[in-house]
């Protein structure tokens, strides 16, 4: 294989490349691999303390989650179909974003939702509520995660590849 070759063979690599880590950043991929699977953890998360609330605090503070939850789910639907009709979206991905576009720092503020819902996940498995979510329940619950997991170790795996490629 001559230089050439190999160099015109590395270009087209990188230019399928360039198309997979556009996949990777829109919105809907975006929506449907992170913010989709945190808002059923958060549904979940809000439910179950609803229901070992029983009505006191703990119940009013699954309530607020569930509907901070629902509509972190629309913002994150409504980014996704505005992504698949090719236009831009006036609002970001969770409600938490949307206060943090008030103050001109969203990804500030994003990554602070990120880190709610890694600490409900992480309450989900360490107060062993995660024990009592009904067959359905736990079968989104692993829905969820495996479409989180999987999609951040391709992602992963894809940044290497490239990295080794440049």
């Amino acid at each position: 294989m001559t230089d050439d070759t190999r160099a015109l063979k590395r270009e087209n690599s990188r230019e399928e490349m360039d198309a997979i880590q556009h996949f990777f950043v829109r919105p809907v991929f975006q929506s449907c691999t992170i913010g989709i699977p945190f808002c059923i953890f958060k549904i979940l998360f809000g439910l179950t303390a609803f229901r070992m609330g029983d009505g006191a605090p703990l119940g009013l503070l699954g309530m607020a989650v569930m509907v901070w939850a629902v509509a972190d789910l629309l913002m994150n639907s409504g980014r996704s179909a505005l992504d698949l009709l090719h236009r831009p979206a006036p609002f970001e991905y969770c409600t938490i974003a949307q206060l943090g576009r008030m103050f001109g720092r969203p990804m500030i503020f994003l990554a602070f939702d990120t880190l709610l819902a890694f600490t409900i996940i992480c309450t989900m498995l360490w107060t062993g509520w995660i024990a009592t979510l009904s067959t359905a329940e736990a079968f989104l619950w692993y829905a969820a995660t495996t479409m989180n997991l999987i999609s951040l170790s391709f992602v992963s795996l894809y940044n290497e590849i490239r990295h080794e490629n440049m």
